[in-house]
């Protein structure tokens, strides 16, 4: 069944590699289908892989192979929402690890380009903190990490 709403990824020519990597990774995620090329294209030959279905925690995308004509940004990311440490860490160290790069307040991009915020649900809930200075605390500590490190959040929320 073809969704109603689906992100779309453009890859240079790696779309089944992203997906693979992401379902290995995350999860709730697969690759679901993968299509090739009825005819040559401007960036591939007849039978390319030219679009890949796949499933990241449960959000249905396209990656698609248009070659090197448009770059990712920041403008798009999947923000995660981590539980604990152990597992902020091990998808943080997942993307970076395999050709990723490290960014500032929990961001990071695959080797693909793709943007991720690895984000602890303990940052996300202190964003929202009435106690505006408590939060401004978080905020502060969060501002100086790259990967977030949920116990110098949490000292940062009790002053």
């Amino acid at each position: 069944m073809i969704s109603k709403n689906t992100v779309c990824l453009w890859y240079n020519n790696d779309a089944l590699d992203a997906a693979t990597f992401y379902a290995k990774t995350f999860p709730d995620s697969a690759v679901n289908a993968v299509h090739h090329a009825p005819g040559d294209y401007p960036d591939g030959k007849e039978g390319d892989v030219l679009t890949v279905d796949f499933t990241v925690m449960g959000i249905p995308c396209i990656g698609l192979n248009g070659g090197t004509a448009f770059k990712q940004t920041e403008a798009f990311s999947f923000q995660v929402a981590t539980e604990d440490q152990a597992e902020t860490d091990r998808l943080w160290n997942a993307i970076v690890g395999n050709g990723g790069k490290e960014s500032d307040c929990g961001w990071c991009k695959d080797k693909w380009g793709v943007s991720w915020q690895i984000t602890p649900r303990l940052l996300i809930e202190s964003m929202a903190d009435p106690d505006r200075k408590r939060a401004k605390r978080v905020f502060d500590a969060m501002m100086k990490m790259q990967k977030i490190d949920i116990a110098t959040l949490e000292a940062a929320q009790r002053g």
